[in-house]
């Protein structure tokens, strides 16, 4: 497990994809040998919050305390979280959408499905996001639950139409189509894909534990 003692060089070594963290918690590369704890001061980030959300982030089997959930920052995770929702539709979504938009262009009817797909995904992807921001965070700040029920519900799975992409982009395009550009969107959704599945999991196992503490005081 990830310590506040640890050098952020050190814990970025450890697991690179880490570094997505970073502009999210507005921390900047450029910071030395400083332990994680002291680029969190500096940062004004909740050091307990980052140490834990690096442990989810990096193993799928950890699970928080019952003490760390309830003295987390909700404020501090709420802003990491509309931070997260920010990346994926304003920057890793728009550059995939660039490379399946070129692809297609190239697939004659098969592109259309193609884009289809993409649209589907993103139009869902930003319906969820914005149902949590609109009617889930307001509810969870300064460390109060008010009036939420069913979080789990407002939480669905939404790689599924991804996954339906990624074949239609490396099983049913002919073999000679624009074969590195195919392999470059792959790696990104690839990529794309385990960041959103790690997002899931930080909700999983701190916002819906949180809320469950909560309601039972």
């Amino acid at each position: 497990m990830f310590t506040e003692n640890l050098k952020m060089a050190e814990l970025l070594e450890m697991n690179p994809q880490l570094i997505l963290m970073l502009p999210r918690f507005n921390m900047n590369l450029g910071f030395g040998e400083k332990k994680v704890s002291e680029v969190c001061e500096s940062n004004n980030v909740p050091c307990p919050l980052f140490i834990l959300l690096c442990n989810i982030y990096t193993y799928n089997n950890y699970l928080p305390a019952k003490k760390e959930i309830q003295e987390i920052d909700t404020n501090a995770l709420i802003n990491y979280l509309k931070k997260s929702h920010d990346y994926y539709l304003n920057q890793r979504l728009k550059h995939i959408g660039v490379h399946v938009e070129n692809i297609a262009k190239e697939a004659g009817d098969v592109g259309s499905i193609l884009m289809k797909f993409f649209t589907e995904y993103k139009e869902e992807a930003e319906k969820l996001f914005q149902s949590e921001e609109t009617t889930v965070f307001p509810l969870l700040r300064d460390g109060k639950v008010v009036g939420l029920k069913n979080f789990e519900e407002t939480h669905d799975g939404i790689n599924d139409k991804l996954i339906d992409l990624t074949n239609i982009i490396i099983k049913y395009l002919p073999p000679t189509l624009m074969n590195t550009e195919r392999i470059n969107v792959w790696l990104d959704i690839s990529q794309f894909t385990k960041d959103i599945e790690k997002h899931t999991l930080i909700e999983e196992k701190i916002l819906i534990p949180y809320v469950n503490y909560t309601q039972r005081r």
